[in-house]
């Protein structure tokens, strides 16, 4: 009993990820195969055989070997192979129990490592499976039967901390490889850079972050956590921990209580004791500080510079109230160039006056998608031009002379080549043969006609390479599973950053000489790492990370000495004390696993078509609802059986509906039963029961492009409705059956956001509803609302302009459902005409950074003042025949709360007081007014 009465406000104000990825995101054409295994049913498209068996084999022998540290539970999960997107990603989920790979790998090798991609991700994510399956236990599994899938997730977010999930993901691709991220110095350099910077920030701020300071994400603290407590505790430690707090054994803390339990500490010295640990494994860090070099809050990220002259860079700039823009820099000045376009990383390259880089542009209609298309700008014009169209490039760098480009393209089906192209239309010149099967990072034109480049072979070793015209390969070094990347032709010499022990360093390779040389005399520069090297005549500059972002380190080239090493061996990348990391039976398990033969079968796309999997209640004012959600493995279905209840009109309704998005466009149909709907017919209210049948279509459209996030969507459904008057009606309205057609039409624009703004800069948000009768009666309901967005005053502020009309027919007892923005505060009704024009200006008011008992953590403070009119008439409105025509006006203010709850989940709320200028004719009493303003979605 006491466990209920913690639940119940838990369950009102906890986010929980239910959603797809993307709905209908792949086309039709896509034909789907599936290897099944015991552990996994891999879905994939045609002609990702190889890719698909590989995964199912990495996953038998895993799930095999590392269960005991996890537990024994197993239930089979679907995973699809995305091979469409160039997004490198993953994900498992509940709510349905799915998992889907983006196969594209990410080019920077350091913040992932260099193993193929599919490996990579199924030793990461299937650890997450079997997370899910050993959590469904005690309460959670309660929740799993009260609420399906759906009720496990929430049990499992509120009792296991997102940083377990991660960390441990990420233990386990570090234990069962010879690489993985916990190797990696970039994966762990934001730690180290708060701490060389002593930081001292709290626990819940390193938990939820912030919009002041940098704060590095929960994946290399979890890892930090999991890898102490496997180290310290054993291999049982997380297992017990884990599934004890899952079940909530303890009470209202499930989790610090086992740690407690299992490790013999409290929570908090646990923690301490962790990062303690792994703050003493980077003891060396503190020859770096550099006295008063640290700002205290953060100040910009600087990333890739290129050097104009000695004395003038261009760089990439991103803070926190500013979009990325690229901006040159002179005599300790910056100056803006141009505002970077939407991309999904930041690698750009310049020279002879001109900036190349690759931008994001999602396809019109599917979602899974998407396209990295050049991008040139003239920096003395200022002129872009987007060169090509459709394209999957990545990294490209402009040759001597500014007339050609390489680039990195990726197929669908994993096939990596290096492509020439004109710099001025983007005309393919010459797509380099890729017969040894490479992938090729960071290309650049090297003399003699050849192109050099990081390259990685089938084991994801990786070495420098150049590669001639016709495709023959010259590896300049021996092959090694340390990292490299961001390379830097000059003349005869190659720059590059190289991971060597706890550290990314810089070397340069004389290729006449064959010897390699290592940056040693590093000034105390107060950074990490060296990555993006540029150098000019006289100077060489690098970006490093510190506590305050990337930034630039630029040094004169006589000041800087480089010796001769050795890097003829592939060293073993540094374990970070972790001994469990070769000690455990589980060590460098993907090595072991075997290719086998598997039987690769048909999947349908009709194969679990309904799926029902969550029960979701769901707040919406003026609706609040529960459902039964269902949706397909493919996301192409989905399905909903609901009970619904609207507070502004009162009626009661249990529906089912559904959308079918494998074609173009989105098909729906569905059926709603109605109890006591309420209509206003001559000063008085009219109840009645309604059955609808609907059936229709959507045409959604993704625009985005450049730097303007754009959608458009219409769409058209039909209507059969029956209304029933209740008794006390019959005597005035006979029953009607009636058809109407329901048209709707969406436009949203918005430039890119950076993380302080509340608004963006500039947005449109318009929609038009037209709904009409067109058998059975005469009615219809005409709607127009709109959202205007433009800067405030200061760089964060918003000033938002929205208007609205609304027309209906006259004297129809029978109403349409009202979406009509009413002024705020006002008890809205549905009326002939309706005019709205509204104002508020949104503004930060502090960030606190602070937070209670783990329980609740305030990211930001934020208000806004505003200013509603509305205009209505009716006609007939009045026993008497008379009409009605009032002016509904209000003003007032709100303050909202952005914060965190149980140190992870986002929630927004706010207190609105507004005064009413004009009576509340239709209900309540006085002029001032006080609301709660909670979340648009609970679940």
């Amino acid at each position: 009993m006491p466990m209920k009465r913690v639940l119940l406000p838990i369950l009102l104000f906890t986010f929980t990820s239910l959603k797809a990825q993307q709905f209908g995101g792949n086309p039709p054409s896509i034909k789907w195969r599936q290897v099944n295994i015991p552990a996994a049913r891999i879905i994939f498209p045609t002609g990702l055989d190889s890719s698909a068996t590989e995964v199912a084999d990495i996953i038998h022998r895993m799930n095999n070997a590392i269960k005991p540290t996890i537990g024994f539970k197993q239930k089979k999960i679907n995973i699809v192979l995305q091979d469409q997107t160039i997004i490198s990603n993953a994900y498992v989920g509940l709510a349905p129990f799915r998992s889907e790979f983006y196969l594209t790998p990410e080019q920077n090798s350091f913040e992932l490592g260099s193993l193929p991609w599919p490996d990579q991700l199924a030793i990461h994510e299937f650890r997450h499976v079997q997370q899910y399956n050993n959590f469904d236990v005690g309460i959670s599994h309660l929740l799993r039967v009260l609420f399906g899938e759906g009720g496990q997730a929430l049990g499992n977010d509120l009792a296991v901390p997102n940083w377990f999930f991660e960390g441990d993901a990420v233990f386990n691709e570090t234990l069962v490889s010879n690489q993985g991220r916990g190797r990696l110095p970039l994966f762990l350099t934001g730690y180290r850079a708060l701490w060389m910077a002593d930081k001292q920030y709290s626990w819940m701020k390193l938990r939820n972050g912030s919009y002041a300071d940098y704060i590095p994400n929960h994946y290399p603290l979890g890892y930090m956590l999991v890898a102490y407590g496997r180290e310290r505790y054993g291999n049982m430690f997380w297992k017990n921990v884990t599934h004890d707090a899952a079940a909530y054994k303890g009470g209202f803390y499930p989790f610090q209580t086992a740690i407690k339990k299992y490790a013999g500490i409290s929570y908090k010295d646990f923690r301490n004791d962790a990062l303690k640990y792994f703050k003493q494994q980077f003891a060396l860090d503190s020859s770096l500080i550099q006295e008063n070099s640290s700002n205290k809050h953060f100040t910009a990220d600087r990333e890739f510079p290129a050097y104009v002259n000695d004395s003038t860079l261009v760089y990439l700039k991103s803070t926190y109230d500013h979009v990325p823009e690229f901006v040159i820099k002179t005599a300790g000045k910056e100056r803006k160039l141009a505002v970077q376009d939407i991309t999904i990383d930041n690698y750009f390259s310049y020279h002879n006056g001109k900036i190349v880089y690759a931008a994001y542009r999602p396809d019109i209609r599917w979602g899974y998608r998407n396209y990295n298309e050049l991008v040139v700008i003239d920096i003395k014009t200022g002129q872009e031009k987007r060169i090509t169209r459709k394209t999957k490039y990545f990294s490209p760098s402009f040759s001597d002379d500014s007339k050609s480009i390489v680039a990195v393209q990726l197929s669908p089906t994993g096939k990596c080549e290096l492509h020439v192209l004109n710099t001025i239309d983007g005309e393919l010149i010459k797509a380099i043969p890729n017969k040894q099967q490479l992938f090729f990072t960071c290309p650049k034109f090297y003399k003699g006609g050849k192109i050099v480049s990081a390259v990685r072979n089938k084991k994801g070793q990786m070495t420098i390479a150049t590669v001639d015209a016709a495709g023959k390969v010259n590896y300049l070094l021996p092959f090694t599973y340390e990292p490299i990347g961001f390379l830097l032709v000059d003349g005869d010499a190659i720059y590059f950053t190289k991971t060597s022990g706890k550290n990314d360093r810089l070397y340069v390779l004389s290729v006449s000489l064959n010897k390699v040389f290592e940056l040693k005399n590093t000034p105390k520069n107060g950074s990490i790492g060296f990555y993006q090297p540029a150098i000019s005549t006289n100077k060489l500059s690098w970006v490093g990370f510190t506590a305050n972002g990337y930034q630039i380190n630029e040094f004169d080239r006589k000041l800087l000495q480089f010796v001769p090493v050795d890097i003829s061996k592939d060293n073993q990348l540094d374990d970070l004390g972790v001994s469990a990391l070769t000690t455990d039976s589980s060590a460098n398990l993907l090595a072991s696993v075997e290719r086998t033969p598997l039987t690769v079968k048909k999947y349908s796309k009709v194969h679990g078509l309904f799926n029902f999997h969550s029960i979701i209640p769901d707040i919406n004012d003026p609706n609040f609802s529960i459902a039964l959600e269902g949706e397909n493995i493919l996301n192409t279905f989905q399905s909903r059986l609901s009970l619904n209840y609207n507070r502004d009109e009162e009626y009661k309704r249990i529906g089912y509906s559904a959308i079918y998005g494998a074609l173009f466009p989105y098909l729906s149909a569905g059926v709603d039963y109605t109890l006591d709907r309420k209509g206003f017919y001559k000063g008085n209210s009219i109840y009645y029961n309604e059955t609808d049948l609907h059936a229709g279509f959507t045409v959604p459209l993704n625009l985005t492009a450049g730097k303007y996030i754009t959608s458009v969507s219409a769409g058209s459904a039909v209507y059969y409705s029956q209304s029933t008057f209740q008794q006390a009606y019959r005597n005035l309205f006979a029953d009607k059956h009636y058809t109407y057609v329901n048209n709707s039409i969406s436009f949203n624009n918005q430039t890119q956001q950076a993380k302080q703004q509340i608004n963006p800069r500039f947005a449109q948000s318009i929609s038009i509803n037209y709904k009409t009768a067109i058998a059975g009666l005469n009615a219809s309901q005409f709607l127009v609302s709109g959202a205007f967005y433009f800067p405030g005053i200061g760089i964060n502020h918003s000033l938002v302009i929205s208007a609205a009309h609304q027309q209906k027919g006259q004297n129809n007892a029978i109403g349409f459902s009202n979406d009509f923005p009413f002024s705020k505060a006002y008890t809205a009704q549905n009326l002939d005409n309706m005019n709205k024009i509204g104002a508020s200006y949104h503004f930060p008011i502090a960030y606190p950074d602070a937070g209670f008992g783990n329980l609740i953590y305030l990211l930001r403070l934020r208000g806004y003042l505003y200013y509603d009119y509305t205009h209505a008439t009716a006609n007939n409105f009045f026993a008497d025949g008379s009409n009605f025509k009032r002016n509904f006006r209000s003003m007032g203010a709100a303050l909202f709360f952005d914060t965190k709850f149980f140190n992870q989940s986002s929630v927004s709320f706010g207190i609105r007081y507004s005064y009413l200028l004009d009576p509340d004719y239709f209900g309540g009493s006085g002029r001032n007014r006080i609301e709660l303003v909670l979340p648009v979605s609970i679940f």
